[in-house]
């Protein structure tokens, strides 16, 4: 579901003048279909038929509007749904479970700060200053400008990182 509102999101944000912001949204989108993917791994084809809930905003407002959006979506999976959900996988001692949720945790962090940052940005009718981001595409780790040498969350080499 986050990767649906950051796509629209990203092109509102173009439409406002503000192509890195854009940028960034699109990146996130793909770090976020990266943990559904894992995640879809994990359950290996056992899935039940339950209705599920986002803890995050739906809709369309300015930029600035849905980064405040973008924020409490990313702080609730980072304070409350990765947290519990890794700690039932660990008690359940579904080893496979907890590590794509660990590598999503680690991720919805970035993704959170990188927020906050670009909100500022766009309160002050600026753009982000960094160029480009860096998705590991192995466990979403976020990062801007230029990837690492060595993923710190999954150790994926640098040139696996997809570039935005």
């Amino acid at each position: 579901m986050a990767h649906m509102r950051y796509l629209g999101w990203a092109d509102k944000a173009d439409k406002e003048g503000l192509p890195k912001i854009a940028r960034l949204f699109r990146a996130v989108a793909y770090a976020e279909q990266v943990h559904a993917t894992n995640h879809f791994v994990v359950l290996n084809g056992d899935v039940a038929d339950c209705a599920l809930t986002a803890g995050a905003v739906f809709g369309m407002k300015t930029t600035a509007e849905n980064l405040v959006g973008a924020i409490a979506g990313e702080e609730h999976e980072v304070d409350q749904m990765y947290p519990v959900y890794y700690e039932t996988a660990k008690f359940q001692g579904e080893k496979d479970a907890m590590r794509s949720f660990n590598f999503a945790l680690q991720a919805e962090k970035q993704h959170a700060e990188f927020f906050r940052q670009a909100r500022a940005s766009a309160l002050e009718g600026k753009d982000l200053e960094f160029e480009s981001v860096h998705i590991c595409p192995i466990c979403g780790h976020t990062i801007a400008d230029e990837a690492p040498d060595k993923c710190p969350v999954c150790a994926a080499p640098k040139d696996k990182y997809v570039r935005f």
